[in-house]
């Protein structure tokens, strides 16, 4: 049977730039391979009030998907997961359709979320081939059952069903993405996104990818990933970056990747995430004639002592060669910094930002405290101190702080690193960042702005 399914992205979150909603848009490739019609519901860029979307689409299923749960910041502690409760309630007061939620943040709180929303169903992990399967259930009036990540309510309790791997197969080919929302994504932020591959092996301590998309790492085809490159610069696309965890996790896939750019002659920039290990020379140089233009460095620490205890399994002398790489192929680059957490001291942070002294360029983006999300080894940790008690609900944003510091006195640290050096980013930009990034985007400018940022800070009084 062929379905009508409505596809709703809750996020609205547009800081630093507004993010297209990947993930929604594989799960539209696959239900579109499938036979079934598909109408998209963007939060961030509604086209017609949902009403009357509802109205004149008719939907037969209701997809939601989540991304985030917060935005990781201690200071704010801004949450988005109250979006999903609202737009549940109000879809259930228009349509007695069933409601299935999805998408990553979902994903981390599966069972509190379903029971929070009423949501007839949900998927944990990767949904492509899971929705498909549920949808041919319920069109054949069945029961659902044994469907890998489903998640529902059986006899009072929700009961979620084993997760399995998906083949590239699944979801690995090109993404199509309606034309006015894609649009919409590259005038406000001038960029689309691409993934790779899916699957984390590493073992920093505070990380949900290992949970979301396993161990395991599944690469698509370099071919289909070029497709994705050149369908981007078909819509008028003049930036895209790779969404992948860490696109360096293979240099053979980096290298065949970028070949299949090159063949395809491309002149498309991309930015992606790197780890600062195992770059060489010639894989820095392939990578930026394939048009790397900028590189987010999950870094987390300038300390070797904090390094091991993160779970980093790097040195800060990676972390100085993979910089210095980068200057040389005169890619831009940023380290992001977690302060405060497993193993920091005030004696760690005073040798992190003397060491960060030594990197030959880059902007340092740096955050307070350790968000704590459910089954990482940073949970466990957590829940061995008394402030957070074994049942804490970690739905509401909880960080983690090392014993050996108060949050006052990671934040006053890092103002004062700040202080010192315009590299270090740490308090969060006000009005004027949006002014500047509209002026930017208005004048061509692609792809991140940290660095207009650190030159805002430089020009503008910043708050103690």
């Amino acid at each position: 049977m062929a379905s009508r399914i409505l596809l709703v992205s809750v996020n609205r979150c547009d800081f630093p730039y507004p993010v297209f909603p990947l993930g929604l848009a594989m799960v539209d490739t696959a239900l579109r391979r499938a036979g079934h019609a598909t109408r998209w519901f963007d939060c961030a860029a509604p086209a017609a009030p949902l009403a009357a979307v509802l109205r004149e689409f008719r939907p037969d299923f209701i997809g939601l998907s989540l991304r985030n749960i917060d935005d990781v910041v201690f200071k704010r502690r801004e949450t988005y997961y109250g979006a999903l409760l609202e737009w549940c309630r109000e879809l259930r007061q228009l349509t007695d359709r069933p409601l299935i939620l999805g998408g990553s943040g979902f994903s981390i709180f599966p069972e509190t979320l379903l029971t929070l929303t009423g949501a007839d169903y949900g998927i944990v992990g990767e949904g492509e081939n899971a929705l498909v399967q549920l949808i041919a259930a319920l069109e054949q009036g069945q029961t659902p059952a044994g469907i890998p990540g489903l998640v529902a309510c059986r006899d009072g309790r929700v009961v979620i069903q084993p997760r399995t791997a998906q083949p590239p197969e699944a979801w690995g080919q090109p993404v199509s993405w309606p034309a006015d929302l894609a649009a919409h994504y590259l005038r406000v932020s001038s960029m689309l996104n691409v993934q790779t591959q899916r699957g984390c092996p590493f073992e920093c301590c505070y990380c949900t990818y290992p949970w979301l998309e396993g161990a395991r790492q599944r690469r698509r085809d370099p071919e289909a990933v070029a497709e994705d490159f050149a369908a981007i610069a078909r819509a008028g696309g003049r930036y895209a970056f790779v969404v992948d965890s860490v696109f360096n996790s293979s240099p053979a896939h980096v290298q065949e990747t970028c070949e299949a750019l090159l063949r395809r002659g491309l002149k498309l920039p991309w930015g992606c995430f790197l780890r600062p290990q195992g770059l060489t020379r010639d894989l820095m140089r392939l990578m930026a004639r394939a048009g790397l233009r900028h590189v987010e460095f999950g870094t987390d620490s300038f300390c070797d002592r904090v390094l091991a205890a993160y779970g980093k399994h790097f040195t800060f002398a990676d972390i100085l060669r993979a910089d210095e790489l980068a200057r040389a192929e005169q890619v831009d680059c940023c380290h992001f910094i977690i302060a405060g957490g497993p193993g920091e001291t005030a004696a760690t942070l005073r040798e992190g930002f003397a060491n960060s002294q030594r990197l030959a360029h880059g902007i340092i983006l740096a955050l307070p405290g350790m968000r704590v999300y459910p089954g990482t080894p940073l949970h466990a940790l957590a829940r061995q101190g008394a402030d957070c008690p074994a049942d804490a609900d970690l739905l509401e944003p909880w960080f983690y702080f090392s014993p050996e510091l108060t949050p006052a006195e990671v934040s006053a640290a890092l103002q004062a690193f700040a202080r010192e050096s315009s590299r270090w980013i740490v308090n969060e930009p006000g009005p004027e960042y949006a002014t500047l990034a509209a002026k930017l985007r208005a004048r061509g400018v692609v792809g991140p702005l940290w660095s207009y940022l650190a030159l805002l800070r430089r020009v503008l009084p910043q708050p103690a």
